[in-house]
């Protein structure tokens, strides 16, 4: 069987052959080859060495290899839904309690000083039904409930499922309050423009559980003056 292209973006392309992903990161015509050799061969090896960090904390793609010199990274490929495509088919209890999931992860990343860098419901993937063991913490009210798998807890989880974080292309390890902030900015837009319909209650929900980050406080405050100074960009 060979490599079927699934995605190509502008640094990169996916294949996938039986049932492995490949993420290879293309040259560019317009840089000298030895300075693009360099480029791709340092952007590869960082974000390997951020999925590496990250999978310590959350749930991405496993198995991870890296190839170098082929400017190349392996995972398992994960069969579930773009959330950018499924989000709104679900009833909007279970849209909140997918976006809980995410506030958290996206805490619990941050808190490790790792940033995503392209943080949209495009690079999210729900698995359904997944046997899950692991105890995930779900924040209610003033309340942390412990819940198995995301499943009939707290009067309203009615799935059984998973979030996988992917495409780590644009990510960097940094602690400032600021980049935490963009972060979060990236992931309203996203919310606002592709899931419009009750983008407020969901960005709301994703608040209530990104706050107990351990400097969710100052990255909230900070994200309001990074929204302020883009709606200052767009009416000017």
């Amino acid at each position: 069987m060979s490599n079927k292209l699934i995605s190509q973006g502008a640094e990169a392309k996916i294949f996938l052959k039986e049932n492995k992903i490949t993420k290879q990161r293309t040259p560019k015509s317009y840089r000298l080859k030895e300075l693009d050799e360099k480029i791709r061969k340092l952007r590869t090896r960082s974000e390997f060495k951020i999925m590496e960090k990250a999978s310590k904390i959350i749930s991405i793609p496993s198995n991870l290899e890296l190839n170098e010199n082929k400017k190349e990274i392996y995972m398992d490929f994960i069969n579930g839904k773009k959330l950018s495509q499924y989000l709104d088919t679900f009833k909007l209890s279970e849209q909140k309690e997918i976006i809980n999931q995410i506030g958290i992860s996206i805490a619990k990343l941050h808190d490790a000083n790792i940033i995503h860098g392209d943080l949209t419901t495009s690079n999210i993937i729900l698995v359904e039904n997944e046997d899950n063991k692991e105890n995930i913490k779900i924040k209610r009210g003033d309340k942390n409930i412990i819940g198995v798998g995301g499943r009939g807890v707290a009067g309203g989880i009615v799935n059984n499922f998973k979030i996988y974080l992917i495409d780590f292309g644009l990510g960097f390890q940094n602690g400032k309050i600021e980049d935490k902030a963009v972060d979060i900015h990236l992931l309203r837009q996203a919310l606002e423009a592709k899931h419009f319909k009750h983008w407020e209650v969901l960005f709301n929900e994703f608040i209530k559980s990104y706050s107990n980050s351990k400097d969710g406080k100052k990255v909230l405050e900070r994200f309001k003056k990074v929204e302020s100074r883009g709606r200052y960009k767009e009416k000017y």
